[in-house]
């Protein structure tokens, strides 16, 4: 290039770095609420009302968004660590490929939040997932 020749900025590039340093800068999200669902579920739908509209909003909502997830279709492959029960709906909080604890049911709007904040608080503590602040699972026979 000859001298004082100015060369020319592609806006791709403009574009593209913007959005590295805007991603590069934004907070990784790895927790997620898995919520397991089926079609008809009365309870899904009483969550769908008391909780949903407000959930991503919430805190709680910030640090574990909420994934829906069909309990009679296929487990996706980065899901496939999780013991799927058929009880719907079943919320599963997952964090780095591991689940940290869940909650069996709909409880209703305030045990709900206070069982999540139980999960939520256990992924503050160093390397080891809480119990299920529900208990344990039944034993088979």
């Amino acid at each position: 290039m000859p001298a004082g020749t100015k060369k020319k900025i592609r806006p791709s590039v403009v574009v593209a770095a913007i959005m590295f340093f805007v991603f590069a800068s934004a907070p990784a999200c790895a927790a997620e609420l898995v919520m397991f669902v089926r079609a008809g579920c009365e309870w899904c739908a009483a969550f769908d009302r008391e909780i949903a509209p407000i959930y991503d909003k919430t805190d709680e909502g910030r640090r574990a968004p909420l994934r829906r997830v069909d309990i009679d279709a296929p487990l996706p492959s980065d899901l496939r660590f999780i013991d799927v029960e058929r009880l719907v709906p079943l919320f599963v909080l997952v964090d780095k490929g591991r689940e940290i604890g869940r909650i069996r049911g709909y409880p209703g709007e305030d045990p709900f939040w206070g069982l999540l904040g139980v999960l939520l608080r256990s992924l503050d503590r160093e390397g080891r997932p809480a119990d299920s602040p529900q208990g344990p699972a039944p034993a088979s026979s």
